[in-house]
């Protein structure tokens, strides 16, 4: 079972509501929480860029800009995932 999948299957039992983004599985970093708040997908932007030029063979700029219009501008609710630039502090 990979790291994602774990992630995965933690979130669920965490928050099965919780909403993820399809085909980003691997770029899954974590598991988000607040106070007093249902716990939420992390994604890592990077790794998100990265899967794009991977496996659709779009340049970085075009990631990243179909990535931005596409998926961390989509408001989805309470349980759109949150995402993040950093991987490390």
């Amino acid at each position: 079972m990979t790291e994602a999948s774990e992630l995965m299957d933690q979130l669920a039992e965490e928050n099965p509501d919780a909403l993820t983004w399809d085909g980003f599985d691997e770029a899954l970093i974590g598991i988000a929480h607040r106070a007093c708040q249902p716990a939420l997908a992390l994604y890592s932007v990077p790794r998100c860029v990265e899967i794009l030029v991977k496996r659709d063979g779009m340049s970085h700029e075009e990631a990243t800009e179909y990535l931005n219009f596409n998926t961390l501008c989509a408001y989805m609710g309470e349980m759109t995932p949150v995402y993040t630039y950093e991987e490390k502090l």
